[in-house]
């Protein structure tokens, strides 16, 4: 079945249609989600909560994007008030990533450095560049997609994704740039 028609199936009550729309985008939503916080526990609350919100405001999608644009703005903004109530907190790499020592030692600890410096590029980015950037280069979201996700103008959002990668550059060359 196709998208639309199970989401209007889903806005008149169907439970079974809306089931279906979460469960087809439940990755996608997670996906991003994890890239933001990089902490697999606090992910996971946020998506519960995110399909929360989708089930709760099913009949106000207006079905002037895709359904997993919707989703992923409920995720974005629900990820921005959290972030204001708690401030950010980045777990430990290993909540991550489950690395096998076992079986490659050596390729192991390489993955661990590896992660260990991306995310220290990705912490060092404020939230709304880093959402801009995994919008874009993660989910290929057009300007104006991440634009009406995130309640910015196309602008901002260039701006937002231009110094994102500037900045990424730099921390991932071995310097911690302040622009």
């Amino acid at each position: 079945m196709l998208e639309a028609e199970l989401l209007g199936l889903a806005k008149s009550g169907d439970k079974s249609a809306l089931k279906n729309l979460l469960e087809a985008n439940y990755n996608v939503v997670y996906g991003y989600l994890l890239k933001l916080t990089m902490n697999e526990d606090f992910t996971r609350d946020l998506t519960q909560e995110t399909m929360t919100r989708a089930i709760v405001n099913i009949k106000k999608f207006k079905g002037e994007s895709k359904f997993s644009t919707w989703l992923i703005s409920i995720a974005s903004n629900l990820f921005k008030d959290v972030v204001k109530k708690k401030g950010q907190n980045h777990e430990d790499i290993d909540e991550i990533v489950n690395l096998d020592a076992g079986k490659d030692v050596e390729k192991a600890v390489l993955t661990r450095e590896r992660l260990m410096s991306l995310k220290k590029a990705l912490a060092s980015i404020p939230t709304e560049m880093r959402q801009a950037f995994i919008l874009k280069h993660y989910y290929n979201y057009s300007y104006e997609e991440i634009a009406g996700i995130l309640h910015c103008p196309i602008g901002t959002v260039r701006s937002r994704i231009h110094y994102s990668i500037k900045k990424l550059k730099s921390v991932l060359d071995g310097g911690i740039s302040n622009e």
